[in-house]
Protein backbone atom coordinates (compact mmCIF):
# COMPACT_ATOMS: atom_id res chain seq x y z
CA UNK A 1 0.00 0.00 0.00
CA UNK A 2 2.28 2.95 -1.11
CA UNK A 3 0.28 5.31 1.18
CA UNK A 4 2.65 4.25 3.86
CA UNK A 5 5.77 4.74 1.95
CA UNK A 6 7.38 7.85 3.76
CA UNK A 7 5.24 8.05 6.72
CA UNK A 8 5.89 6.52 9.79
CA UNK A 9 3.23 4.80 11.03
CA UNK A 10 1.94 1.99 14.36
CA UNK A 11 2.96 -0.40 14.45
CA UNK A 12 6.63 0.64 13.13
CA UNK A 13 7.50 -2.58 11.74
CA UNK A 14 5.95 -4.70 9.41
CA UNK A 15 2.42 -6.32 10.30
CA UNK A 16 3.62 -9.67 10.10
CA UNK A 17 6.86 -8.91 12.75
CA UNK A 18 5.83 -9.37 16.39
CA UNK A 19 8.71 -7.95 18.79
CA UNK A 20 7.79 -6.37 22.27
CA UNK A 21 10.05 -5.32 24.94
CA UNK A 22 11.76 -3.61 22.78
CA UNK A 23 14.80 -0.77 24.11
CA UNK A 24 15.44 1.73 21.83
CA UNK A 25 19.05 2.77 20.68
CA UNK A 26 20.78 5.10 18.68
CA UNK A 27 24.54 4.07 17.62
CA UNK A 28 26.43 5.57 14.55
CA UNK A 29 23.11 7.75 13.53
CA UNK A 30 20.50 4.65 13.33
CA UNK A 31 18.26 3.58 15.67
CA UNK A 32 18.43 0.03 16.76
CA UNK A 33 15.28 -2.28 18.55
CA UNK A 34 16.21 -5.09 21.12
CA UNK A 35 13.33 -7.00 22.35
CA UNK A 36 12.35 -10.25 22.50
CA UNK A 37 11.13 -12.16 19.52
CA UNK A 38 6.88 -13.28 19.56
CA UNK A 39 5.58 -15.93 17.46
CA UNK A 40 2.35 -15.04 15.60
CA UNK A 41 -0.35 -17.99 17.13
CA UNK A 42 2.00 -19.10 19.75
CA UNK A 43 1.09 -20.93 22.90
CA UNK A 44 3.52 -18.97 24.60
CA UNK A 45 5.66 -15.56 24.97
CA UNK A 46 9.10 -15.24 23.35
CA UNK A 47 9.28 -18.24 21.44
CA UNK A 48 11.44 -17.47 18.72
CA UNK A 49 15.36 -16.24 18.74
CA UNK A 50 16.57 -12.90 18.96
CA UNK A 51 16.43 -10.66 15.81
CA UNK A 52 17.36 -6.63 15.66
CA UNK A 53 15.72 -3.76 13.39
CA UNK A 54 17.09 -0.72 12.80
CA UNK A 55 16.66 2.93 11.35
CA UNK A 56 18.30 5.91 10.13
CA UNK A 57 17.63 8.63 12.56
CA UNK A 58 16.53 11.03 9.92
CA UNK A 59 13.82 8.19 8.49
CA UNK A 60 11.90 6.90 10.97
CA UNK A 61 9.32 4.86 8.44
CA UNK A 62 12.79 3.41 6.88
CA UNK A 63 13.37 0.10 9.01
CA UNK A 64 15.62 -2.64 7.98
CA UNK A 65 15.22 -6.35 9.04
CA UNK A 66 19.34 -7.32 10.44
CA UNK A 67 18.57 -10.52 11.08
CA UNK A 68 19.06 -13.35 13.66
CA UNK A 69 21.59 -12.03 16.35
CA UNK A 70 21.19 -14.54 18.95
CA UNK A 71 19.95 -17.78 18.95
CA UNK A 72 18.04 -19.47 22.27
CA UNK A 73 20.64 -22.29 21.61
CA UNK A 74 23.52 -20.11 21.95
CA UNK A 75 22.85 -20.20 25.70
CA UNK A 76 24.99 -23.16 27.23
CA UNK A 77 22.14 -24.09 29.43
CA UNK A 78 19.40 -24.34 26.36
CA UNK A 79 20.84 -26.85 23.77
CA UNK A 80 17.96 -28.33 24.03
CA UNK A 81 15.94 -25.44 22.99
CA UNK A 82 13.26 -26.26 26.02
CA UNK A 83 13.65 -22.63 27.24
CA UNK A 84 13.08 -19.52 25.61
CA UNK A 85 14.55 -15.69 25.10
CA UNK A 86 12.79 -13.15 27.55
CA UNK A 87 13.14 -9.32 26.42
CA UNK A 88 17.12 -8.19 26.63
CA UNK A 89 18.65 -5.52 26.71
CA UNK A 90 22.19 -4.21 25.06
CA UNK A 91 24.65 -1.93 26.57
CA UNK A 92 28.20 -0.23 25.53
CA UNK A 93 30.86 -1.45 27.45
CA UNK A 94 33.99 0.37 28.53
CA UNK A 95 35.68 -1.59 25.75
CA UNK A 96 33.60 -0.01 23.00
CA UNK A 97 31.94 -3.48 22.86
CA UNK A 98 28.07 -4.15 23.13
CA UNK A 99 26.36 -6.59 25.15
CA UNK A 100 23.81 -8.25 25.41
CA UNK A 101 21.82 -9.23 28.71
CA UNK A 102 19.29 -11.80 28.99
CA UNK A 103 17.27 -13.98 31.16
CA UNK A 104 16.39 -17.72 30.16
CA UNK A 105 12.42 -17.90 31.06
CA UNK A 106 12.89 -20.99 33.34
CA UNK A 107 16.53 -19.93 35.40
CA UNK A 108 17.08 -17.41 37.60
CA UNK A 109 20.20 -16.29 36.45
CA UNK A 110 21.61 -13.18 34.01
CA UNK A 111 23.10 -14.56 30.84
CA UNK A 112 25.49 -12.28 28.61
CA UNK A 113 26.74 -12.14 25.08
CA UNK A 114 28.56 -9.79 23.63
CA UNK A 115 29.31 -8.69 19.38
CA UNK A 116 31.66 -5.85 18.36
CA UNK A 117 28.60 -4.30 16.07
CA UNK A 118 25.08 -3.26 17.16
CA UNK A 119 23.53 -6.11 14.97
CA UNK A 120 26.19 -8.57 14.60
CA UNK A 121 25.93 -12.20 15.44
CA UNK A 122 26.30 -12.01 19.50
CA UNK A 123 28.20 -15.07 20.98
CA UNK A 124 27.39 -16.13 24.56
CA UNK A 125 29.81 -14.76 26.93
CA UNK A 126 29.07 -15.45 30.56
CA UNK A 127 26.70 -15.51 33.89
CA UNK A 128 26.53 -12.34 35.88
CA UNK A 129 28.14 -13.42 39.25
CA UNK A 130 30.32 -12.86 42.23
CA UNK A 131 33.92 -12.60 42.30
CA UNK A 132 33.39 -16.30 44.06
CA UNK A 133 31.88 -17.45 41.20
CA UNK A 134 28.26 -17.36 42.69
CA UNK A 135 25.88 -16.81 39.54
CA UNK A 136 23.57 -13.72 40.59
CA UNK A 137 20.39 -15.33 41.25
CA UNK A 138 21.70 -18.65 43.12
CA UNK A 139 23.00 -17.51 45.38
CA UNK A 140 21.63 -17.95 49.37
CA UNK A 141 19.23 -15.00 49.76
CA UNK A 142 18.97 -13.62 46.27
CA UNK A 143 16.15 -12.95 44.10
CA UNK A 144 15.60 -14.69 40.89
CA UNK A 145 16.28 -12.52 38.06
CA UNK A 146 13.98 -11.11 35.33
CA UNK A 147 14.20 -8.39 32.53
CA UNK A 148 17.49 -7.19 32.61
CA UNK A 149 18.22 -3.68 32.44
CA UNK A 150 21.55 -1.62 32.06
CA UNK A 151 22.92 1.32 32.28
CA UNK A 152 26.72 1.91 31.72
CA UNK A 153 28.86 4.98 32.92
CA UNK A 154 32.82 5.09 32.33
CA UNK A 155 33.83 1.35 33.47
CA UNK A 156 30.77 1.12 35.80
CA UNK A 157 27.54 -0.64 34.87
CA UNK A 158 24.44 -0.97 36.52
CA UNK A 159 22.30 -3.82 36.21
CA UNK A 160 18.10 -3.48 36.76
CA UNK A 161 16.08 -6.35 37.56
CA UNK A 162 12.74 -7.77 39.52
CA UNK A 163 9.39 -9.28 38.79
CA UNK A 164 6.83 -8.65 41.46
CA UNK A 165 3.54 -9.68 41.47
CA UNK A 166 0.87 -8.36 43.70
CA UNK A 167 0.69 -9.86 47.15
CA UNK A 168 4.11 -11.90 46.73
CA UNK A 169 6.21 -11.19 49.81
CA UNK A 170 9.32 -12.49 48.13
CA UNK A 171 9.92 -10.15 45.99
CA UNK A 172 11.13 -6.87 47.20
CA UNK A 173 10.86 -4.75 44.26
CA UNK A 174 13.14 -3.29 41.74
CA UNK A 175 16.82 -4.24 42.24
CA UNK A 176 19.79 -2.38 41.49
CA UNK A 177 23.36 -4.57 40.96
CA UNK A 178 26.89 -2.98 40.11
CA UNK A 179 29.12 -4.96 37.55
CA UNK A 180 32.30 -3.62 37.00
CA UNK A 181 35.02 -3.10 33.83
CA UNK A 182 34.40 -7.22 33.01
CA UNK A 183 30.57 -6.69 32.75
CA UNK A 184 30.00 -9.78 34.46
CA UNK A 185 31.74 -9.61 37.87
CA UNK A 186 29.48 -7.79 40.65
CA UNK A 187 31.35 -5.08 42.58
CA UNK A 188 28.18 -3.70 44.47
CA UNK A 189 25.84 -6.01 45.97
CA UNK A 190 21.87 -5.94 45.12
CA UNK A 191 19.75 -3.02 47.01
CA UNK A 192 16.05 -2.67 46.27
CA UNK A 193 15.57 1.05 44.56
CA UNK A 194 11.49 0.85 44.30
CA UNK A 195 9.05 -1.49 46.22
CA UNK A 196 7.15 -3.73 45.63
CA UNK A 197 2.87 -3.79 45.88
CA UNK A 198 3.42 -5.53 49.59
CA UNK A 199 6.06 -3.47 50.75
CA UNK A 200 4.78 0.41 49.09
CA UNK A 201 2.60 1.50 51.75
CA UNK A 202 2.98 5.29 52.38
CA UNK A 203 5.53 5.56 49.37
CA UNK A 204 5.06 7.60 46.22
CA UNK A 205 4.67 4.71 44.08
CA UNK A 206 1.38 3.24 45.95
CA UNK A 207 -1.24 1.99 42.99
CA UNK A 208 1.60 2.07 40.49
CA UNK A 209 4.32 -0.54 42.13
CA UNK A 210 6.52 -1.94 40.09
CA UNK A 211 5.80 -4.89 38.34
CA UNK A 212 8.36 -5.85 35.50
CA UNK A 213 10.38 -4.34 32.68
CA UNK A 214 12.89 -2.31 34.20
CA UNK A 215 14.65 -0.07 31.98
CA UNK A 216 16.91 3.12 33.11
CA UNK A 217 17.85 6.32 30.88
CA UNK A 218 20.30 9.31 32.09
CA UNK A 219 18.66 12.94 30.98
CA UNK A 220 21.02 15.60 32.18
CA UNK A 221 21.66 14.61 35.82
CA UNK A 222 18.18 12.44 36.40
CA UNK A 223 18.07 8.92 36.26
CA UNK A 224 14.88 7.71 34.76
CA UNK A 225 13.45 4.30 35.73
CA UNK A 226 11.16 3.16 33.13
CA UNK A 227 8.54 0.19 34.37
CA UNK A 228 5.70 -2.03 33.94
CA UNK A 229 3.52 -1.30 36.93
CA UNK A 230 0.94 -3.88 38.39
CA UNK A 231 -1.61 -2.49 36.52
CA UNK A 232 0.38 -4.47 33.46
CA UNK A 233 -0.83 -2.19 30.52
CA UNK A 234 0.97 1.04 31.83
CA UNK A 235 4.33 2.10 31.36
CA UNK A 236 5.55 4.33 34.53
CA UNK A 237 8.40 6.36 34.98
CA UNK A 238 10.54 7.28 38.27
CA UNK A 239 13.32 9.65 38.70
CA UNK A 240 16.37 10.35 40.94
CA UNK A 241 19.62 12.12 41.43
CA UNK A 242 21.69 7.97 42.32
CA UNK A 243 21.37 5.57 40.11
CA UNK A 244 20.80 3.19 42.87
CA UNK A 245 18.86 5.04 45.58
CA UNK A 246 16.23 7.94 46.20
CA UNK A 247 14.00 6.92 43.30
CA UNK A 248 10.16 8.60 43.36
CA UNK A 249 7.49 7.98 41.34
CA UNK A 250 6.53 10.35 38.21
CA UNK A 251 3.91 8.85 36.35
CA UNK A 252 2.33 7.39 33.69
CA UNK A 253 4.22 7.67 30.15
CA UNK A 254 1.74 5.59 28.24
CA UNK A 255 -0.97 3.01 28.43
CA UNK A 256 -1.42 -0.12 25.60
CA UNK A 257 -5.59 0.38 26.91
CA UNK A 258 -5.02 4.33 26.76
CA UNK A 259 -6.09 4.05 29.94
CA UNK A 260 -6.09 7.70 32.10
CA UNK A 261 -6.60 10.00 28.99
CA UNK A 262 -9.36 12.19 28.98
CA UNK A 263 -8.58 13.85 25.89
CA UNK A 264 -11.20 12.37 23.61
CA UNK A 265 -12.94 10.02 25.72
CA UNK A 266 -13.84 9.06 29.56
CA UNK A 267 -9.92 8.76 31.14
CA UNK A 268 -11.45 4.92 32.69
CA UNK A 269 -12.72 4.25 29.45
CA UNK A 270 -10.43 1.58 28.08
CA UNK A 271 -10.08 1.83 24.28
CA UNK A 272 -7.54 -1.12 23.11
CA UNK A 273 -7.77 -4.69 24.03
CA UNK A 274 -4.45 -4.19 26.15
CA UNK A 275 -2.38 -6.39 27.72
CA UNK A 276 1.39 -6.67 29.71
CA UNK A 277 3.63 -3.53 28.73
CA UNK A 278 7.29 -3.20 28.16
CA UNK A 279 9.47 -0.41 26.62
CA UNK A 280 11.24 2.35 27.04
CA UNK A 281 12.42 6.06 26.22
CA UNK A 282 15.18 7.21 23.49
CA UNK A 283 16.14 10.93 22.08
CA UNK A 284 16.25 10.82 18.20
CA UNK A 285 17.43 13.65 16.43
CA UNK A 286 15.96 16.03 19.24
CA UNK A 287 12.93 14.32 19.68
CA UNK A 288 11.74 11.97 22.43
CA UNK A 289 10.10 9.02 21.97
CA UNK A 290 8.60 6.07 23.94
CA UNK A 291 8.96 2.18 22.87
CA UNK A 292 6.00 -0.15 23.81
CA UNK A 293 4.20 -2.72 22.70
CA UNK A 294 0.28 -3.29 21.83
CA UNK A 295 -1.50 -7.10 21.70
CA UNK A 296 -2.46 -8.82 18.12
CA UNK A 297 -4.38 -11.80 17.45
CA UNK A 298 -6.96 -12.05 20.30
CA UNK A 299 -3.68 -13.08 22.78
CA UNK A 300 -0.80 -12.52 25.16
CA UNK A 301 1.65 -13.90 22.83
CA UNK A 302 1.78 -11.88 19.64
CA UNK A 303 2.97 -8.56 20.24
CA UNK A 304 3.72 -5.93 18.05
CA UNK A 305 6.05 -2.51 18.98
CA UNK A 306 4.90 1.10 18.83
CA UNK A 307 6.10 4.06 19.42
CA UNK A 308 4.50 7.41 20.72
CA UNK A 309 6.39 10.86 20.61
CA UNK A 310 6.79 12.35 24.48
CA UNK A 311 7.92 15.70 26.22
CA UNK A 312 10.14 15.81 28.88
CA UNK A 313 8.79 19.14 30.41
CA UNK A 314 11.72 21.88 32.30
CA UNK A 315 10.67 20.64 35.41
CA UNK A 316 11.31 16.95 34.19
CA UNK A 317 8.17 15.52 34.08
CA UNK A 318 6.57 13.54 31.16
CA UNK A 319 2.73 13.98 30.42
CA UNK A 320 1.22 10.80 29.32
CA UNK A 321 0.77 10.10 25.64
CA UNK A 322 -2.45 8.88 23.33
CA UNK A 323 -1.54 5.36 21.27
CA UNK A 324 -2.18 7.08 18.11
CA UNK A 325 -1.62 5.16 14.86
CA UNK A 326 1.25 7.85 13.63
CA UNK A 327 3.75 6.65 15.57
CA UNK A 328 7.10 8.74 14.79
CA UNK A 329 5.29 10.26 12.20
CA UNK A 330 6.07 13.77 13.93
CA UNK A 331 2.87 15.13 12.41
CA UNK A 332 -0.67 13.49 11.17
CA UNK A 333 -0.83 10.74 8.19
CA UNK A 334 -2.09 12.22 4.87
CA UNK A 335 -5.65 12.37 4.27
CA UNK A 336 -6.02 10.44 1.28
CA UNK A 337 -5.31 6.67 -0.19
CA UNK A 338 -5.26 3.83 0.93
CA UNK A 339 -5.12 2.98 4.69
CA UNK A 340 -4.69 -0.78 5.99
CA UNK A 341 -6.75 -1.79 8.97
CA UNK A 342 -3.99 -3.40 10.82
CA UNK A 343 -2.90 0.68 11.99
CA UNK A 344 -5.84 0.98 14.92
CA UNK A 345 -4.58 2.62 17.90
CA UNK A 346 -8.62 2.01 19.35
CA UNK A 347 -10.10 -1.39 18.92
CA UNK A 348 -12.74 -2.23 21.31
CA UNK A 349 -17.01 -3.23 21.59
CA UNK A 350 -19.83 -2.27 23.56
CA UNK A 351 -18.11 -4.55 25.94
CA UNK A 352 -15.21 -2.12 27.43
CA UNK A 353 -12.02 -3.34 25.52
CA UNK A 354 -9.51 -4.56 28.69
CA UNK A 355 -7.00 -7.22 29.69
CA UNK A 356 -8.34 -10.45 31.00
CA UNK A 357 -5.27 -12.50 30.39
CA UNK A 358 -4.11 -15.68 28.62
CA UNK A 359 -5.53 -16.45 24.97
CA UNK A 360 -8.60 -13.81 25.93
CA UNK A 361 -10.58 -13.20 23.22
CA UNK A 362 -11.30 -16.37 21.32
CA UNK A 363 -13.60 -15.80 18.10
CA UNK A 364 -15.93 -12.93 20.16
CA UNK A 365 -13.95 -9.79 20.05
CA UNK A 366 -12.22 -8.10 17.25
CA UNK A 367 -8.87 -8.82 17.26
CA UNK A 368 -5.93 -7.59 14.19
CA UNK A 369 -4.84 -10.82 13.51
CA UNK A 370 -3.19 -12.27 9.69
CA UNK A 371 -3.22 -15.02 6.87
CA UNK A 372 -0.46 -17.36 6.69
CA UNK A 373 1.91 -18.58 9.20
CA UNK A 374 4.43 -17.12 11.33
CA UNK A 375 6.68 -15.58 9.14
CA UNK A 376 4.90 -15.05 6.19
CA UNK A 377 5.00 -11.66 4.80
CA UNK A 378 1.22 -11.27 5.42
CA UNK A 379 -0.41 -8.19 5.59
CA UNK A 380 -2.57 -7.71 8.62
CA UNK A 381 -6.49 -7.10 9.10
CA UNK A 382 -8.86 -6.96 11.78
CA UNK A 383 -11.09 -9.82 11.96
CA UNK A 384 -14.20 -10.74 14.60
CA UNK A 385 -16.23 -7.63 13.71
CA UNK A 386 -19.26 -8.03 15.39
CA UNK A 387 -22.21 -5.18 16.95
CA UNK A 388 -20.56 -2.27 18.17
CA UNK A 389 -16.97 -3.31 16.86
CA UNK A 390 -15.41 -0.15 16.32
CA UNK A 391 -12.00 0.66 15.18
CA UNK A 392 -10.03 3.56 15.59
CA UNK A 393 -7.62 5.75 13.75
CA UNK A 394 -4.90 8.91 14.57
CA UNK A 395 -4.81 11.05 13.02
CA UNK A 396 -5.13 12.14 9.33
CA UNK A 397 -4.74 15.57 7.77
CA UNK A 398 -7.99 15.46 5.33
CA UNK A 399 -8.65 18.12 2.67
CA UNK A 400 -11.50 17.77 0.34
CA UNK A 401 -12.54 14.21 1.10
CA UNK A 402 -15.80 13.25 -0.59
CA UNK A 403 -15.64 9.09 -0.92
CA UNK A 404 -14.63 6.91 1.30
CA UNK A 405 -14.07 2.97 0.80
CA UNK A 406 -13.91 -0.42 2.93
CA UNK A 407 -12.63 -3.60 1.91
CA UNK A 408 -14.37 -6.48 3.88
CA UNK A 409 -14.53 -10.17 3.91
CA UNK A 410 -16.35 -12.25 6.02
CA UNK A 411 -19.77 -14.14 7.08
CA UNK A 412 -21.49 -10.87 7.59
CA UNK A 413 -24.67 -8.82 6.72
CA UNK A 414 -24.42 -5.22 7.82
CA UNK A 415 -22.79 -2.25 7.92
CA UNK A 416 -19.74 -0.11 8.17
CA UNK A 417 -20.00 3.04 9.70
CA UNK A 418 -17.26 6.08 9.47
CA UNK A 419 -16.94 8.71 12.10
CA UNK A 420 -14.99 11.43 13.29
CA UNK A 421 -15.13 10.68 16.95
CA UNK A 422 -15.58 7.13 18.91
CA UNK A 423 -19.05 8.30 20.22
CA UNK A 424 -20.17 10.46 17.40
CA UNK A 425 -22.72 10.13 14.34
CA UNK A 426 -22.32 8.45 10.99
CA UNK A 427 -20.97 10.79 8.56
CA UNK A 428 -21.13 7.79 5.84
CA UNK A 429 -22.87 3.96 5.77
CA UNK A 430 -21.69 1.64 3.42
CA UNK A 431 -23.84 -1.59 3.35
CA UNK A 432 -22.04 -4.90 3.43
CA UNK A 433 -22.91 -8.76 2.52
CA UNK A 434 -21.52 -12.06 2.74
CA UNK A 435 -18.52 -12.73 0.66
CA UNK A 436 -15.69 -15.06 0.73
CA UNK A 437 -13.03 -12.82 -0.82
CA UNK A 438 -12.16 -9.46 0.11
CA UNK A 439 -14.74 -6.85 -1.77
CA UNK A 440 -14.39 -3.21 -2.06
CA UNK A 441 -17.58 -1.42 -0.63
CA UNK A 442 -18.03 2.76 -1.64
CA UNK A 443 -19.85 5.53 -0.49
CA UNK A 444 -20.15 9.51 -0.63
CA UNK A 445 -18.99 11.65 2.46
CA UNK A 446 -18.09 14.67 3.76
CA UNK A 447 -15.16 14.85 6.73
CA UNK A 448 -14.50 18.04 7.68
CA UNK A 449 -11.12 19.56 6.68
CA UNK A 450 -8.64 19.51 9.04
CA UNK A 451 -6.71 17.41 11.78
CA UNK A 452 -9.62 14.06 12.64
CA UNK A 453 -9.73 10.52 14.07
CA UNK A 454 -11.44 8.54 11.93
CA UNK A 455 -13.47 5.97 13.58
CA UNK A 456 -15.00 2.36 11.68
CA UNK A 457 -17.72 0.67 13.26
CA UNK A 458 -19.60 -2.58 12.09
CA UNK A 459 -23.29 -2.82 13.03
CA UNK A 460 -25.53 -6.00 12.12
CA UNK A 461 -25.46 -9.58 11.75
CA UNK A 462 -22.00 -12.05 11.54
CA UNK A 463 -18.70 -11.40 11.57
CA UNK A 464 -17.01 -9.19 9.20
CA UNK A 465 -12.92 -8.68 9.00
CA UNK A 466 -11.98 -5.23 7.31
CA UNK A 467 -8.68 -5.23 5.71
CA UNK A 468 -8.44 -1.73 4.96
CA UNK A 469 -10.19 1.67 3.54
CA UNK A 470 -9.69 4.92 1.36
CA UNK A 471 -10.10 8.29 1.47
CA UNK A 472 -10.33 10.28 -2.23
Amino acid sequence: MNTLKNQAVNPYLPSWEYIPDAEPYVFNDRVYIYGSHDRFNGHAYCLNDYVCWSAPVNDMSDWRYEGVIYKKTDDPLNKEANMCLYAPDVTVGPDGRYYLYYVLDKVPVVSVAVCDTPAGKYEFYGYVQDKDGGRLGEREGDEPQFDPGLLTEGDTTYLYTGFCAIGDRSRSGTMATVLGADMLTIIEETVTITPSEPFSKGSSFEGHEFFEAPSMRKIGDTYYLIYSSIAMHELCYATSKHPTKGFEYGGVIVSNNDLHIASYKPANKPMYYGGNNHGSIVEISDQWYIFYHRHTNGSNFSRQGCIEPIEILADGTIPQVEMTSCGANGKPLIGRGEYPAYLACNLFCDDEAMYTGDLWMDTQFPKITQDGKDGDEEIGYIANMTESATAGFKYFDCQGISKVKVKVRGYCNGAFEIKTSWDGSALATLPVNFTNVWTEYASDIEIPNGIQALYITYTGNGRANLASFTLE
